[in-house]
């Protein structure tokens, strides 16, 4: 109980906060709307259930990844649980691998999504308010930070792909 006799939990505020990165972001992301940002789905480590996640991709390479910007988040240790099966959702459903790049690759990646003007913050913005660099990070800036965010390879789910060709020949 607070100091005038109410019971204390989450305001408010914080519970709307709380939905609109839950549900209403991914569900905006799913519709395809956006470029870069989608919905990443992937099964629940503990729970078991399907989690939702906005996530914006980056082009490097002529691939796409995307950035863990929070480190090992919980979507990292759930795709890592859940073998790398994920589907993205922006305009339908769209089954994935994430494959998880290893630390020497990932400096020019994350330079790349500073670069291509990540998320909805200019590149400059991205660079100090994710990476704590200036608005010009050099790849030797970002190489010292790779321990601290993970990048995933995003391709297609080959066993989703596999299904569907079998779909199409039997008709």
């Amino acid at each position: 109980m607070n100091e005038d006799g109410r019971p204390r939990g989450p305001s408010g505020r914080a519970i709307y906060t709380e939905w609109v990165k839950r549900v209403a972001i991914p569900w905006f992301t799913s519709l395809g709307l956006t470029r870069r940002t989608v919905t990443l789905e992937v099964v629940g480590r503990t729970s078991g259930k399907p989690r939702r996640v906005s996530l914006s991709r980056t082009d490097y390479g002529g691939q796409q990844f995307f950035v863990s910007l929070a480190g090992e988040s919980a979507w990292v240790r759930n795709v890592r649980a859940a073998g790398g099966k994920a589907a993205i959702l922006s305009r339908g459903r769209h089954p994935v691998r994430l494959e998880e790049v290893s630390r020497g690759e990932r400096a020019p990646i994350m330079l790349a999504y500073v670069q291509k003007r990540a998320f909805t913050h200019s590149g400059a913005q991205a660079s100090k308010h994710f990476f704590g660099l200036g608005p010009n990070p050099t790849l030797d800036e970002m190489q010292a930070l790779v321990d601290r965010y993970v990048v995933m390879r995003i391709l297609p789910d080959p066993e989703a792909t596999q299904a569907r060709r079998s779909t199409i020949s039997s008709r």
